[in-house]
């Protein structure tokens, strides 16, 4: 069962603590331009009795002139499939209502891979059911201080770094969902499913661009 979302940081970090030598304040210089940006696409993955996984896509948008500042369905398509590829098992995916996940574009690569590839929608408005949640919580707490940050290709990589720590504490990715109250108890999946409206799809073909690609892992 994969939980999927997305976030986005411009250069401007988060608030955050830090610190600094006792009756001394901190003060940490950071860009104030706003034009760049980087936005991230996470999957948190779980099975019983094995490794929880956490799987990652990120786009840089630098500002120019008619550049798109979101994720499109190609982004979202990669990740889906290359998570399928390095689990090797189908997948179920909960994601939110967000455009690009209903789009007819998205809908037609969904129903291209309904073999291994059920989604269910999630309820409107309810983050906190989402353990992909926890990790954007977990990175951006560590992104106070980006005084050394100064295009978004810097701020890109500093992000990736802390992607990739999540990655190798499968303790912590058990710990997102955890904190959402839900469990892989057969039971309480069951619960789950009844109150989530799951679709699955028939089979078309999908556009062979939303096939290509990678993702982090």
């Amino acid at each position: 069962m994969c939980f999927e979302d997305e976030a986005g940081q411009s250069l401007r970090p988060p608030r955050a603590r830090t610190w600094a030598r006792r009756g001394h304040t901190p003060v940490a210089v950071v860009s104030g331009k706003g034009s760049g940006r980087v936005s991230v696409a996470g999957m948190t993955c779980y099975k019983p009795g094995e490794r929880s996984r956490f799987f990652y896509r990120i786009r840089i948008h630098t500002g120019r002139k008619g550049e798109r500042r979101s994720l499109s369905e190609a982004d979202y398509a990669q990740l889906v499939t290359a998570a399928h590829a390095q689990l090797h098992a189908p997948l179920i995916l909960c994601w939110d209502n967000l455009n690009t996940h209903v789009s007819g574009v998205m809908r037609t690569m969904l129903q291209a891979h309904h073999q291994w590839l059920t989604v269910v929608q999630m309820p409107a408005y309810a983050p906190d059911l989402n353990p992909a949640e926890g990790a954007w919580s977990h990175m951006k707490s560590s992104l106070g201080n980006l005084g050394s940050c100064r295009t978004p290709h810097q701020l890109a990589t500093i992000m990736k770094n802390r992607l990739k720590r999540i990655q190798y504490r499968p303790a912590l990715i058990d710990g997102f969902l955890a904190q959402t109250g839900l469990s892989l108890e057969p039971a309480v999946l069951d619960a789950l499913a009844g109150s989530l409206s799951g679709i699955r799809l028939p089979c078309e073909s999908a556009p062979a661009h939303l096939l290509a690609g990678g993702v982090q892992t």
